[in-house]
């Protein structure tokens, strides 16, 4: 059997069609489409295709593939979607079609109707190949057809079978045309989804990021972008033009050969059609459990190796690798139960298409015989056998004319079983990604929300009353018990060019502040006011540009340092990000580096000291320009001399910002406007530091107290006592930065 299929090249997020070669090897699938693009082979048994899909690689290590994993079942699919209502065949499919026919872009109209009409083009050649072929062999057994028969046999034999080659060659090419002028209909469509997915995920709230895992998130984006791709490959160029396809045989196979021969090939491909269905569904659970395997054997492998340190530290190289072994065991048992299967399912299908090819050219070899024997005789055969009265005018060209047309029929019905597999998946996972799409953020602007305008005369910050819980529905993905509060009637204001400092032990709430204040999360009850407007009621990205964020956990993007510098704004100057690296403390430290500014920081960063990212975490706080500012615990990675630094620096460069400063060290606020001491969800001190010193049973005090017996305080700062915050007045006002004990 000639085997013809298609390859689908994977680029990052889209598909290009092109050309492929057959294998009935059937290895692990991975996941393709948004994220990875390397390029490695996997071979499908059902649609027979050499599929080239992208692996995941770190650098520095074998590559290993993530998995595709069939129906939805899939673990790792439960905690992206919690989907009450899972969309329609019909819907996904309609939804999918405004993407490929979309309204205001007719030269995707035009490439869609131009690849339909190369399709029909493609296939009406195809139906003539063997009817060319039938000719060919007519004229070597002497039947030379009228437009030839002035000509020797074997010249009007090789006259058409050049024909034949060419025509070939025309439904290939005509073949090749169509995936070239349809690529860019399907690659638009998929990279339409694909931004519209990406601009909603960053649209979704934090509590949605926070509660997912982003491994199991990315694959389905990356599961649905790949769904597109195969249901327009399969729908438009496997299902439709193969139904059309027996259609016409079969057609065919009724006028020149009679009922008899139609009804036999139409009950083998509808027998072929049962079996490759019911066969497939069977062996899917295999394909799940396998599926499934690798998919935990390559999340075992990623998260190990990312804590290879981890690892090395405990000596646990060889547990790490039983665990390996133990879960590649289990994807090499379910591998075996899908081999198996597969070769079921090719036997099952070679026997019923045999069966069914020697039936119907027993019934038309019988019809040729009839032609070609003594008229007497033949008119017994032709009343015996009930073969119609144009038995007669066949000859043994016709033989291989249904031989022919069988035999391009095999092809687009081996790819039956993949394709109905395959198709049935693709739904399952655009279905997922649709709906993702139709999750609506619970923290968004109000319709026609007016900007918020902050300046430094109205910059004030004010909790009023607010109640707070990080309690979900979910048990899972909840923080809190029902009824307990993070913040529980957290009131204060921060007044324009105010420096306060919010204390506290952990879990308090400090960092909480910065969520609710930045409108990461809405209050439960209460209210918080930015320039004296209600942070619900603006426009939620007039109010995010107000404000910068220093954070606790500096987190880079796999890129150059002058990059993640320039991030905080992206218009400003070379200058002005160096100048912002000078503020920061920093600029030292990049220009030791080999390639300074260009230094690659490595994935989140950890290239990078701890202490080096919280220092461009400042600079490109610095470099937005926002009239309020917020510390999260911003220094904690730094020593004593370069915070002390820093800070001086950072006073002196924001006269008249807004500064909120939560701090665990408790020397960072010494000279802060107001402290505010948080215990149990509220405030409950507040004053300057020398004001809260002199209250000797206060909270603060003993935090003061016990960070001076433990020594995080700076030894400059040691010699104050509990009464003595005359002194730390002094300090706070010193010029001379303070030493490490």
């Amino acid at each position: 059997m000639i085997n013809k299929t298609t390859n689908l090249l994977a680029t990052p997020h889209k598909f290009v069609l092109r050309s492929a070669v057959l294998s009935r090897y059937t290895p692990r699938s991975p996941v393709c489409g948004l994220f990875f693009n390397t390029v490695h082979d996997l071979r499908w048994r059902g649609l027979n295709v050499r599929y080239e899909a992208p692996r995941f690689q770190i650098p520095g290590i074998l590559p290993f593939r993530l998995q595709h994993s069939y129906g939805p079942s899939d673990d790792a699919m439960k905690p992206i979607l919690e989907q009450k209502t899972i969309l329609s065949d019909w819907t996904i499919i309609s939804r999918l079609l405004k993407y490929v026919w979309p309204k205001d872009r007719p030269e995707i109209r035009l490439r869609v109707v131009a690849a339909m009409l190369l399709l029909l083009s493609s296939k009406f050649v195809n139906v003539l190949v063997p009817f060319i072929f039938k000719h060919a062999v007519d004229c070597l057994s002497g039947e030379t057809p009228l437009l030839l028969s002035d000509t020797s046999p074997t010249v009007a034999a090789t006259t058409i079978l050049i024909s034949y080659g060419l025509f070939r060659a025309t439904a290939s090419g005509l073949n090749e045309l169509r995936s070239a002028v349809f690529a860019k209909a399907a690659l638009s469509s998929i990279r339409d989804v694909g931004v519209r997915v990406f601009r909603h995920m960053h649209n979704l709230d934090l509590s949605y990021h926070l509660g997912r895992r982003t491994g199991a998130l990315g694959k389905a984006i990356d599961r649905g972008a790949r769904g597109i791709q195969f249901i327009l490959t399969a729908m438009v160029f496997n299902l439709f033009p193969t139904t059309f396809e027996v259609a016409v045989v079969t057609g065919i196979l009724y006028y020149k050969y009679g009922v008899a021969a139609s009804t036999i090939a139409l009950s083998c491909i509808a027998a072929y059609t049962a079996f490759t269905f019911a066969i497939t569904r069977w062996r899917t659970q295999f394909r799940i459990q396998m599926n499934k395997a690798d998919g935990r054997a390559a999340s075992q492998a990623t998260d190990s190796l990312i804590n290879y340190e981890t690892v090395k530290y405990f000596n646990n190289e060889e547990r790490e690798a039983e665990m390996y072994d133990k879960l590649q065991a289990q994807y090499e048992e379910a591998s075996i139960k899908t081999t198996t299967s597969l070769a079921v399912l090719n036997f099952g299908q070679a026997v019923i298409f045999s069966v069914g090819l020697a039936a119907t050219m027993i019934t038309v070899a019988n019809q040729v015989a009839a032609g070609l024997i003594d008229p007497a005789t033949a008119t017994h055969i032709l009343e015996t056998s009930a073969i119609n009265s144009l038995a007669k005018s066949l000859t043994v060209g016709d033989l291989v004319l249904v031989n022919g047309l069988l035999f391009q029929l095999s092809i687009p019905l081996n790819f039956l079983g993949t394709v109905y597999r395959e198709v049935r998946q693709s739904l399952i996972d655009m279905s997922t990604m649709f709906t993702l799409l139709e999750l609506s953020p619970t923290v968004r602007s109000l319709p026609n929300a007016p900007n918020i305008h902050i300046d430094q005369s109205n910059s004030s910050v004010e909790f009023r009353d607010v109640r707070f819980t990080y309690y979900s529905k979910d048990p899972k993905d909840s923080l809190l018990k029902p009824g307990k509060f993070i913040c529980d009637g957290l009131s204060f204001k921060v007044e324009p060019g105010q420096r306060v400092a919010i204390v506290g032990g952990s879990g308090t709430g400090k960092s909480t502040i910065v969520r609710l204040a930045y409108r990461f999360f809405d209050v439960t009850s209460g209210s918080v006011l930015i320039g004296g407007q209600d942070v619900r009621s603006v426009n939620l990205d007039s109010l995010r540009r107000s404000i910068a964020v220093i954070p606790q956990d500096t987190v880079l993007f796999h890129n150059t340092i002058f990059y993640n510098l320039q991030y905080g704004n992206l218009k400003a100057t070379p200058e002005e990000v160096y100048e912002a690296a000078r503020l920061s403390n920093v600029a030292n430290a990049i220009e030791r580096m080999p390639h300074g500014y260009d230094t690659q920081v490595g994935e989140r960063g950890l290239k990078l000291s701890g202490g080096e990212k919280q220092r461009i975490a400042i600079a490109r706080a610095l470099l937005k320009k926002a009239p309020i500012l917020i510390y999260d615990e911003a220094t904690s990675s730094l020593d004593s001399i370069t915070e002390h630094t820093i800070l001086q620096r950072l006073a002196e460069v924001t006269p008249g910002v807004t500064s909120l400063v939560i701090a665990h060290r408790l020397s960072t606020i010494v000279d802060a406007d107001e402290i505010l001491v948080l215990r149990n969800g509220r405030v409950s001190e507040r004053g300057t530091h020398s004001s809260l010193l002199s209250q000797p049973n206060s909270y603060y005090s003993q935090l003061w107290e016990q960070q001076r017996r433990i020594k995080i305080i700076p030894t400059a700062v040691l010699g104050t006592t509990v009464g003595d915050h005359n002194h730390c007045d002094k300090i706070s006002n010193s010029s001379n930065p303070p030493t490490n004990t």
